[in-house]
């Protein structure tokens, strides 16, 4: 991942996908968005309104929707082929590596991220709420899995973009959903 720059032009591109409408975006180099419809924080790290594609950002965007394409006809596409370039403080930055990270049909605890990131930074330990915020506001759904992670007791927890499309992700990959369950309360209800 890159960190992108906030003085670009951000060109937007939508996309059909199984779980509904999808918005990509691209500052013309790299990929900054992945939006569900619907989707909490839905654009909230680009800095300027979004602009249909005019051309500019055609390769990059072509290249998501490639991917995309893949991933829902159950391939498992490569994370590292896109040039993705989310916004983002360094930490954030670093929770969402961590998350591309996350094995195709595998899970992560919150807790397990929040341990990685501490280690690659020198540090005892990371708050679970700080990297919670991190993971929900990962603007590149699907592509950096932020779908992938749950609670440490199992609780389908933490997706912006809400527990039936998560639950359709992790059942599309084959994830065991034997150990998870739907919170009844929770912020992703």
């Amino acid at each position: 991942m890159t960190k992108a720059s906030n003085s670009a032009t951000y060109f937007s591109r939508d996309y059909e996908s199984p779980i509904g409408g999808i918005t990509l975006c691209s500052n013309g180099t790299g990929l900054c968005g992945l939006w569900m419809s619907g989707q909490k924080y839905f654009g909230g790290t680009i800095p300027d309104e979004m602009t249909p594609d005019d051309g500019t950002a055609a390769a990059v965007l072509d290249d998501a929707c490639e991917w995309l394409d893949e991933y829902f006809t159950g391939k498992r596409p490569e994370i590292r082929r896109l040039p993705l370039a989310p916004i983002g403080s360094d930490f954030r930055q670093a929770v969402w590596r961590v998350l591309t990270e996350i094995p195709y049909g595998e899970t992560m605890t919150y807790g397990e991220i929040g341990r990685l990131v501490a280690q690659r930074q020198g540090k005892k330990t990371m708050a679970s709420l700080a990297v919670g915020g991190a993971v929900g506001h990962n603007p590149i759904s699907i592509i950096v899995p932020c779908h992938r992670v749950v609670g440490a007791d199992g609780s389908l927890t933490g997706f912006a973009g809400g527990l039936d499309k998560k639950i359709w992700l992790l059942e599309h990959e084959g994830v065991d959903m034997s150990r998870l369950y739907r919170p009844a309360k929770g912020t992703a209800l």
